[in-house]
């Protein structure tokens, strides 16, 4: 019995091992092709840069002058900390009054939050696209209120998961003390949640910094770019494309995604876990 658990153990851990080298490999050969000349990038491109390769830094140095990288950067910045805070403030504390107030109007709420997440994309993206025009939203401001309508559903659906282990005797000791229902939220309940705030957190961080087509749909791209479109922007006229300043900009914009996700990754499992208690 030990002996086949034995095995099974090796072949998880090789299957396992096989996986993680094949979804590592696609961003090994991007940094490798970073620092590439273009004209190699295409007959080599599995090839470790040598010394008829090698351009060092010329292809980040391309990206960051020739394509307003940096610039895209700090609307990306911008865009994803407004959108993550506002989804995070808003949907937590409608989470906990829908779960606190049943009544009908709340389990409508919460049921069209939850369907949110089945409808495809490419349902509203024209109507979106059409309102957003007319209500002025074309703006890293506007995209913000966009992105909590989109993101509103998986949120509203985690911390409700949560805030229905929260005892609401702790709630109801705040309020017998003198608390408001505001204070209570703020001083008592969003501590209390702090595991799933991380794990929404994370999970819409990855979503908004990696996205290409709200922000494609909706900015006046002639004053805003993010920079999944500065990228999508380095394809030139005539099929022309500078692959050297792509992989840079690629690698670029993966790595602070990759060592953000690093860092909070042990919060992810405990926060989907703690959201998904029965009620």
């Amino acid at each position: 019995m030990k002996q086949k658990q034995a095995r099974l153990s090796r072949l998880g851990t090789g299957l396992f091992s096989f996986l993680c080298i094949v979804y590592v490999l696609p961003i090994v050969v991007v940094l490798m092709n970073s620092f590439k000349k273009k004209s190699y990038i295409s007959l080599e491109p599995f090839h470790l840069p040598n010394e008829t390769t090698l351009t060092g830094l010329d292809n980040y140095t391309a990206a960051i002058d020739q394509y307003g990288f940096l610039a895209a950067v700090g609307w990306t910045v911008f865009i994803t900390v407004g959108s993550v805070l506002v989804i995070l403030i808003c949907t937590s504390m409608c989470a906990w009054y829908i779960t606190r107030v049943k009544t009908r109007v709340t389990k409508a709420i919460y049921i069209l939050c939850v369907f949110s997440m089945v409808v495809p994309f490419q349902m509203v993206m024209f109507t979106l696209s059409l309102v957003t025009d007319r209500l002025g939203l074309g703006t890293p401001w506007g995209l913000i209120i966009i992105y909590l309508g989109f993101g509103a559903g998986l949120a509203v659906f985690m911390f409700c998961g949560f805030v229905k282990s929260i005892p609401i005797e702790i709630e109801e000791a705040a309020m017998i003390d003198g608390c408001s229902p505001i204070r209570t939220f703020f001083s008592v309940v969003l501590p209390i949640m702090k595991p799933t705030y991380i794990s929404v957190g994370i999970l819409e961080t990855m979503w908004i910094w990696n996205d290409f087509l709200l922000p494609y749909l909706t900015l006046d791209l002639k004053k805003y770019k993010t920079i999944s479109i500065v990228i999508q922007y380095m394809k030139g006229s005539y099929g022309r494309v500078d692959m050297g300043a792509i992989m840079a900009a690629l690698i670029m914009a993966v790595i602070p995604v990759i060592i953000f996700y690093l860092s909070c990754q042990k919060y992810i499992i405990k926060g989907v876990a703690a959201g998904a208690v029965k009620g």
